[in-house]
């Protein structure tokens, strides 16, 4: 019987393992394994030191307010939980509303293709995604639209993930990824014929640098389509609870600051755009945009748990269970935030680069 028993819970373990990793490791994207997780292009042996060297910015807060220091910070970052994202949550590292009757990832794919329609671009267009990740808008975007587009990301992790997903999906020809920091990208003046961010420029420290950025490499004419991560005007500076949701998503998700909605058409006109249209999409009729993330709650338990064995393992890195554990507090301000409405991760403009310089 003792044989036996030991058999039983033998094949029982094993059994709840292979169901760990090889049927819900994946997630839905089916582009990460549990058992491959890493820290990007940090080596495994440094991952928990810079978890802690993330959070030490927040200890000298002026210095993630300079140009000059957050790309290391946002590059940091993005080393840290690429993986995590793209294992537990898919390839498009954005938010998007609850559409009745389609899964997560068609209300995903949803959303993306309403940006580069908003911007009207044609075939063999070419167009830029400021802030692209791993590039699952990218290629959504490029086989909706059948546009040539250019992604720039400042992490080389991810340019190297995002190639290798556009190979796999056969869009390597329409898809470009360059490795670069969008408040100063590689580009000439007056190169592309449309351009989209992506819950991206929330990561530069002003908001008026990316955007001139973007202004610069438009052809005049050209449409520009953002949807960026604001407060609301139902956030309350003076309310405690309402700072500390918002501090809390600063903290969990490397923004040197967020803004508030009034700033951004005011921004975008004083670089030269025109604002056609301003939009929260996170307001109803649309439907939450944070229910996905309560619904995760069991499957955040089931991660945290498979991580810490295999960071016990040393297959997994040490510190990804800390890099996991902060996700999921994250997760709990971002609901929260959903919840309060006073904020939103998708204020959309659209803007316009005249066809002849503004006189002002």
């Amino acid at each position: 019987m003792d044989s036996l028993a030991l058999f039983c819970t033998g094949a029982l373990l094993a059994g709840g393992i292979y169901w760990f990793v090889c049927i819900l490791g994946p997630a839905e994207q089916k582009g990460k394994r549990a058992v491959d997780l890493s820290g990007g292009s940090i080596s495994a042996d440094k991952v928990q030191d810079n978890y802690k060297q993330y959070w030490s910015f927040f200890r000298r807060p002026k210095e993630i307010e300079t140009a000059e220091k957050v790309p290391d910070f946002v590059d940091t970052f993005y080393n840290l939980v690429t993986d995590i994202y793209e294992w537990g949550w898919g390839q498009s590292f954005h938010f998007s509303p609850s559409v009745p009757g389609k899964s997560h990832r068609d209300a995903t794919r949803l959303h993306e293709e309403m940006a580069v329609d908003l911007i009207d671009v044609k075939p063999g267009d070419r167009i830029l995604d400021v802030g692209c990740g791993v590039g699952g808008p990218m290629r959504a975007i490029a086989a909706h639209s059948n546009a040539k587009v250019v992604g720039i990301t400042i992490n080389e992790y991810q340019v190297n993930r995002a190639r290798l997903h556009n190979k796999k999906a056969g869009l390597d020809s329409l898809c470009e990824v360059v490795c670069g920091n969008f408040l100063q990208m590689p580009f000439p003046e007056n190169s592309f014929d449309g351009a989209y961010s992506i819950e991206a420029t929330c990561h530069a420290p002003k908001l008026e640098e990316v955007y001139a950025e973007i202004f610069r490499v438009l052809k005049p004419g050209s449409l520009y389509v953002s949807y960026e991560w604001v407060t609301t005007d139902k956030y309350k500076v003076n309310d405690p609870e309402h700072v500390e949701i918002i501090q809390g998503i600063e903290r969990g998700d490397a923004l040197p600051g967020l803004r508030s909605y009034t700033d951004i058409a005011e921004t975008a006109r004083k670089v030269g755009f025109d604002v056609v249209k301003e939009k929260d999409l996170a307001k109803p009729p649309a439907q939450p945009w944070w229910t996905r993330l309560k619904m995760g709650r069991i499957a955040y338990w089931r991660n945290h748990i498979l991580i810490t064995i295999l960071a016990a393992l040393g297959i997994a890195p040490k510190g990804t269970v800390d890099v996991h554990e902060m996700l999921f507090r994250t997760a709990d301000y971002l609901t929260k935030g959903g919840d309060t409405g006073i904020f939103t991760p998708m204020h959309m403009i659209l803007c316009r680069k005249p066809e002849t310089p503004s006189n002002s």
